[in-house]
């Protein structure tokens, strides 16, 4: 700790402490890309590819340069103070209170709801094995396995989401292998129609025109939700100085590997104009390719992933539960840690809110999960955007000698953040500007009204609340 540092006079505990510092390189830097590989590109790839083809690679590649200038304006606050709720204490001690208190609820919410989605797509994947097992007893299975895993230690839940990513990452370098294997020597049913060119053959690389390919951003960033899950798991990493840096940094060529360098093979592969919405990108592919089984393969992937996010999102809720704990802003009982170190009451309380979701099979039709993902998506740009924001009036603090340089600056300063913010607010542009989904931002309009309320009976509880401030005190 320096002396520059943030008292925000909560007492002798800071924010973070007491976790056990069990999560390994090998486990951080898998958590990284795990984080990197969800769902979202492996099912929802396939309504995009209809609706922007082959330039949807672009906006694959155009929305990771700007989630690598997240990740390291993160990257760099992380290293100036690793603490776990990293991004509500960011904004906490950046922007304010009332900032810390609206991320660090938000960033539950997203993981809540993304949660519930997970385990009813998790439910739908077993279902194709086990079709005479009812949707909810699966989803109940799941959400029992991974809470448990979850409350015996950090440890366990690195391992499994180790071995989570391992999966994810390994399938998605077999279909790049076994795709170029096709286009170099074109062996399979797709060999004599799969090149290059498909990329541009039919109806040019724009075939539904720009604005129809910019319209796909925002499920494009649905995709990158997760990445940042990395600095939740700053005050549990062995090395936060050297795993994080090496996890971020890692990031541009795991973008332009699983997403860009995916689905470039695949669109050369099959055609885009194959692609419908509602099925994987991966299974078509599969599929055409004439492999054995592929459909189950990518089948056992998905749900991978979906478990993957699931239990990542235990994780992460816990977690910032006890931040906002700690500050004063939820019910100081989720500060208390388990003997195993971990915050089990969170994650029990984040554990039942998903559990809803367990109910909801039978009562809310599936386009209400599609509603509940374009909400976790407006609450990832939230987040985003206040990781931007804190790095720019940190790097404000550090030109002005009141802060310390952080060991691993962002190239560019805050230049990188400026032009991240803008390009995260052309995105809500366009949620505003498409009807569907459209509805996630009312949603949002009437959480921030609650948390509004919230706020308000804070402060008439515990008026130091709104008042306390970072004291940053002059460096040298």
């Amino acid at each position: 700790m320096t002396s520059a540092q943030v008292d925000t006079e909560k007492g002798p505990e800071e924010p973070g402490e007491g976790y056990e510092r069990g999560l390994g390189s090998r486990q951080v830097q898998m958590i990284a890309i795990g984080g990197a590989i969800g769902v979202g590109l492996f099912l929802g790839a396939g309504a995009n590819i209809a609706k922007a083809g082959p330039s949807l690679i672009l906006m694959y590649a155009l929305a990771g340069v700007i989630i690598f200038f997240i990740m390291r304006a993160l990257g760099e606050l992380l290293l100036y103070r690793p603490v776990s709720g990293s991004f509500a204490e960011y904004s906490r001690e950046f922007l304010g209170p009332f900032f810390g208190y609206f991320t660090g609820w938000t960033y539950w919410l997203m993981w809540v709801v993304t949660g519930m989605a997970e385990l009813t797509a998790a439910a739908i994947y077993v279902n194709y094995w086990f079709p005479s097992i009812p949707q909810w007893v699966t989803a109940l299975v799941f959400l029992v396995i991974l809470f448990g895993v979850n409350l015996i230690s950090v440890k366990l839940f690195g391992e499994l989401e180790f071995w989570f990513s391992m999966v994810k990452v390994t399938a998605l370098i077999g279909m790049i292998v076994i795709g170029l294997g096709v286009l170099t020597f074109g062996f399979s049913s797709a060999g004599d129609t799969a090149a290059v060119s498909n990329l541009w053959a039919f109806d040019g690389f724009f075939p539904k025109g720009v604005g129809s390919s910019l319209m796909t951003l925002q499920g494009v960033m649905f995709a990158y939700l997760a990445v940042e899950l990395v600095g939740v798991t700053a005050g549990e990493s062995e090395d936060p100085e050297k795993t994080l840096p090496k996890a971020i940094n890692t990031l541009p060529w795991r973008i332009a590997l699983f997403y860009v360098g995916a689905l470039t093979v695949i669109l050369c592969v099959v055609k885009w104009t194959e692609f419908a919405p509602g099925v994987s990108p991966f299974v078509a592919a599969f599929a055409k390719i004439g492999i054995p089984a592929g459909a189950a393969i990518v089948n056992f992937v998905v749900l991978t992933a979906a478990l993957s996010s699931c239990n990542s999102g235990m994780y992460s809720t816990g977690r910032m539960l006890r931040n906002l704990a700690d500050s004063g802003e939820a019910p100081a009982v989720f500060r208390k840690l388990s003997s195993t170190k971990t915050p089990a009451l969170g994650i029990a309380v984040s554990v039942a809110f998903m559990g809803i979701g367990v109910v909801l099979n039978y009562v809310v039709p599936e386009k209400a999960f599609g509603y509940v993902t374009s909400v976790a998506t407006a609450a990832g740009i939230w987040t985003w955007l206040m990781i931007l924001v804190s790095h720019v009036l940190y790097r404000r603090a550090v030109d002005a000698g009141r802060l310390p340089a952080s060991s691993f600056p962002a190239p560019g300063g805050a230049k990188c953040s400026y032009v991240a913010i803008a390009f995260l607010l052309f995105v809500t542009g366009l949620i505003a500007y498409d009807p569907d989904s459209r509805v996630c931002l009312y949603v949002m309009a009437g959480w921030a009204a609650a948390l509004g309320i919230g706020w308000a009976v804070l402060k008439t509880r515990n008026p130091q609340i709104a008042e306390r401030r970072p004291k940053l005190d002059k460096v040298g």
